[in-house]
């Protein structure tokens, strides 16, 4: 993946989720086949605070045990993961064509998504070619309008 393009990729990403919420991407090695580039990314975005509730919400403070605030105080945080896929038409008629797509999977704690993101690399056989950002790194790496 060219800078350009990369840079397109993560601008994109930016302009479908917020950004200053973003705590890390995976990007995965894109791929050159038949006159198009195509690539995969994995985002991790912090959950709101209403969202960070574990679920049960109890109507009066006396019904929880002491047992229930303890072990909703010791789950890792969830953060919501999205993918993002985008392809570039290269060459023919449409060169030039941009798709992008984002599309929220599923929530989890950073843990699991690391742990899913290294095995899809390692079953693909380009673990070397996935890279890791930090959210400051995505932010940082995003144009001028971008950041704002």
């Amino acid at each position: 993946m060219t800078d350009e393009t990369r840079a397109r990729f993560l601008a994109g990403i930016a302009a479908r989720v917020p950004a200053e919420r973003v705590t890390e991407v995976h990007l995965f090695g894109a791929i050159r086949q038949g006159g198009q580039e195509s690539g995969v990314a994995v985002i991790a975005v912090q959950r709101r605070d209403d969202e960070q509730a574990s679920g049960t919400v109890a109507s009066d403070a006396d019904a929880l045990s002491q047992d229930s605030v303890s072990a909703a105080d010791t789950r890792p945080t969830r953060y919501t993961v999205y993918t993002a896929r985008f392809r570039h038409t290269l060459k023919g008629p449409e060169r030039g064509k941009w798709e992008l797509a984002v599309t929220e999977e599923a929530d989890a704690p950073l843990l699991t998504v690391d742990a899913v993101v290294r095995g899809v690399s390692r079953r693909s056989g380009e673990a070397d070619e996935t890279i890791r950002l930090s959210g400051d790194e995505f932010r940082a790496a995003l144009p001028e309008p971008a950041r704002a």
